[in-house]
């Protein structure tokens, strides 16, 4: 399997080269060539992997198809080493749970930072520290998070020698569980900076250094966020998992923000995985939300992105989005490096061929949900259901109901645990549940950031601690 960016189809990359790279030098995104397809006699197949020899065994499935400078021996054993019931607390690693009698939620979070976005960031860690080891080399891991991301990247790569890690956070946009849990940690090579805007800016930067082709070979930089293809592939194998617990073709609605996890449903899709519908599920924030139903993408300022009580979604300008929009736009990287490299990009497909692509041949739709439905949904779910979900989940949720259909069943994504979310919990339900108070110690613990408020001090911080 061959790499190209979406921004330059002309040069090919080996997947070491992508993931160890993360962004292109053009300032694209790196994508296989083409994806797999597979026969139903293959799903089949995978469907007996799963069920008889695990998680790991269906990722490494999976993932070979996209991964051949690796020796298989290797890269099964990245996979094993990854995918452990010790690490996700269940031996399905993503296991499916009823909620009601249309809807059931794939639980992603039960991994150590109780996030979806362990799954992708635990494999990438290990990915990581596998290359450098083998080359003799480090990397220093510039990312952004809008409240996830960054711990998840934190606890997979904390104490690997061979790598540094430089998160960026929004200040004040976090939820305090999301930020304790980043904070609180004191490893050496773990890099907090809070910075004075909001997600997108932090995104921003990260890009832009990505870009500074001198500064990053200098400094050795990488990337975490879903801008790397890694965690996109990590993320493709529960759309399957999932699948081969359900049995039969079924929708997906996933509360989306960066667009990578939506994606990840997309490529499964693409690959020959029967999925129904693939539902973006935004809260206040709704561009992508806007783009499906109304075909133009439109990013906002970071004036105009809401805080709001679902803060991992408070994101306006979606890095995945350009992947799909590089199929959409029939893979013409030229029409894709004229509007990306906009600072604001403006994408308008309506009544356009790509349009009819986006919703029939592709099946994505969408909707919004707002702070009054969140609370609601949770404490529905909770008294009705038995079930205490997380912010997002209910936006994720609150739409899904929208779209049910007879003889499809809606899985939704969970993305995170309603413990990192108290206060919005405590909104919801008037009180918060007993079991979701313990915060694993983090609020006794000292914190440790630094606070920056432009690109030139995140570089200069990099260049002064000589990460």
């Amino acid at each position: 399997m061959r790499y190209i960016s979406t921004r330059n189809t002309e040069k090919q990359f080996g997947f070491s080269e992508v993931i160890l790279s993360g962004l292109a030098s053009d300032g694209g995104l790196y994508i296989p060539t083409h994806y797999p397809k597979i026969s139903n006699h293959q799903l089949d197949h995978w469907r007996e992997i799963y069920t008889q020899e695990g998680y790991a065994e269906l990722a490494f499935a999976i993932g070979r198809l996209y991964i051949d400078d690796i020796p298989l021996d290797d890269l099964r054993q990245i996979f094993r080493q990854t995918y452990t019931q010790e690490i996700f607390g269940h031996p399905l690693i993503t296991p499916v749970r009823q909620l009601n009698s249309h809807i059931s939620l794939v639980g992603l979070s039960g991994g150590p930072t109780l996030s979806f976005k362990d799954l992708a960031l635990q494999f990438l860690g290990n990915l990581f520290a596998y290359h450098l080891q083998k080359r003799g080399s480090y990397l220093t891991i510039l990312g952004a998070t809008s409240g996830d991301t960054g711990s998840a990247a934190e606890y997979a790569l904390r104490g690997k020698g061979c790598l540094q890690v430089v998160m960026l956070s929004p200040e004040g946009r976090m939820s305090p569980f999301q930020q304790r849990q980043m904070y609180t940690l004191q490893d050496a090579n773990v890099h907090n900076l809070v910075y004075k805007g909001v997600f997108d800016d932090c995104q921003d930067v990260v890009k832009a250094i990505n870009a500074d082709i001198d500064f990053k070979q200098t400094y050795h930089i990488g990337a975490v966020n879903s801008i790397n293809w890694a965690r996109i592939l990590a993320q493709v194998v529960y759309y399957f998992a999932s699948y081969f617990q359900v049995g039969k073709p079924l929708s997906y609605c996933v509360p989306s923000g960066n667009f990578g996890n939506v994606l990840a449903g997309h490529i499964a899709r693409e690959m020959g995985l029967p999925i129904h519908k693939l539902i973006v599920a935004t809260n206040e924030n709704d561009v992508l939300h806007e783009f499906i139903s109304q075909g133009k993408y439109t990013p906002r300022s970071a004036v105009n992105t809401y805080a709001t009580s679902s803060p991992s979604m408070d994101i306006s300008k979606a890095s995945n989005f350009e992947r799909l929009a590089f199929q959409l736009l029939d893979g013409d990287g030229r029409q894709i490096q004229d509007i990306f490299s906009q600072g604001r990009p403006v994408l308008d497909i309506f009544n356009h061929k790509a349009f009819l692509r986006l919703t029939q041949d592709f099946a994505f739709a969408s909707g919004k949900s707002t702070h009054g439905e969140r609370l609601k949904t949770i404490e529905r779910c909770y008294r009705e259901h038995g079930q205490l979900i997380d912010p997002h989940t209910a936006d994720g949720v609150r739409v899904a109901e929208q779209f049910i259909e007879d003889g499809i069943p809606m899985l939704v994504l969970e993305t995170a645990l309603p413990a990192k979310f108290s206060d919005t919990i405590q909104q919801a339900l008037g009180f918060v549940p007993a079991d979701i108070l313990d915060d694993q110690g983090l609020a006794q613990l000292p914190q440790k950031f630094f606070s920056v408020g432009s690109q030139q001090e995140v570089m200069q911080y990099i260049a002064r601690q000589r990460l």
